[in-house]
């Protein structure tokens, strides 16, 4: 049995996999994790920057026995990662599986996806798109979240930062706590991620209502308050590129309240009602047009729009 003795004891990170599209900052983080002595493990373009960077670096084909094939799409498929990222460490049962299969533990690991939705919005044709839907990585990340009491699980450069900090703090070891909260943001990473892909698959096939639909997004801000002054709110995006608020730039002004992104989604929606020939302004509040006008300009709208309740 391993020093784990309960589900509430700190996490030591021994060895970490690194497997990453977005290599921003990997190799400082990777230097760190070497200096305390945590081995590491990695997949094709992120093992050869590491040891392009003077790292010492196992391949993951060293760990499963299995080089990577057909043009990468197997590569971490195999018990050998699965395992070690799956087996309860206080469970006598799976110690010894993993011993008799000669399965190491994998501590900690950092995986950032396939940039699928960013292929998307660049108007990659229909193959491009497919090929930039990653398998491996999010079989990992939900295996690794699963096993949260054990391991560390990463999917972005600030979660890595986060476990790095408790690392140096505590001798190499992670809460508990902040493994469980990393689990549950990769699983809301994964569902995203899934979302934005049965998304761009239902309109490729013209489906505007398919038999299952859902909705994943990334904050985006965090607001001042929700509809009333005692909610909590957050502003979350999807990816896509529609013009609008969330594709804005505020110029001035205090941070928006969720009554404020409302309004103005509100305001933009309507003129777009009325084309882009003309200037238009809206004035709302509360979701409720108060003022609504044309003209020669900009100025001239917003004037005859203030004027309609006078």
């Amino acid at each position: 049995m391993t020093d784990a003795a309960s589900r509430g004891a700190p996490v030591r990170i021994r060895r970490a996999l690194l497997s990453v599209s977005d290599k921003t900052g990997l190799v400082e983080q990777a230097q760190k994790l070497a200096a305390m002595g945590v081995e590491l493990v990695s997949t094709g373009g992120t093992s050869k920057l590491l040891k392009e960077a003077g790292l010492d670096v196992k391949d993951v084909a060293d760990l499963t026995g299995f080089p990577e094939m057909m043009d990468g799409r197997v590569k971490t498929l195999h018990p050998a990662v699965h395992g070690g990222l799956l087996y309860l460490r206080d469970n006598p049962s799976h110690v010894k599986d993993a011993e008799t299969h000669g399965i190491g533990a994998i501590d900690l690991i950092y995986v950032n996806l396939y940039p699928f939705e960013a292929t998307v919005a660049s108007g990659a044709d229909f193959e491009t798109c497919i090929e930039n839907i990653d398998i491996g990585g999010p079989a990992m990340l939900r295996a690794a979240a699963k096993n949260g009491a054990f391991v560390a699980v990463c999917t972005d450069g600030g979660d890595v930062d986060a476990v790095l900090a408790e690392m140096e703090a505590a001798n190499g070891e992670v809460s508990v706590a902040l493994c469980r909260k990393l689990a549950a943001k990769t699983y809301a990473r994964t569902a995203a991620y899934d979302s934005a892909i049965s998304t761009w698959y239902a309109e490729q096939l013209g489906e505007p209502a398919p038999d299952w639909a859902s909705l994943g997004g990334k904050r985006q801000q965090s607001l001042r308050y929700g509809e009333n002054p005692h909610q909590k709110a957050a502003f979350y995006v999807t990816g896509e590129k529609r013009p609008g608020v969330a594709t804005a730039k505020q110029l001035q002004g205090k941070e928006l309240s969720y009554n404020n992104i409302n309004d103005t989604d509100a305001a933009y929606e309507l003129i777009g009602e009325l084309g882009a020939e003309t200037p238009a302004v809206a004035i709302i509040k509360h979701a409720n047009p108060c003022g609504v006008a044309q003209g020669s300009s900009i100025i001239e709208a917003y004037r005859a729009a203030l004027a309609c309740d006078s």
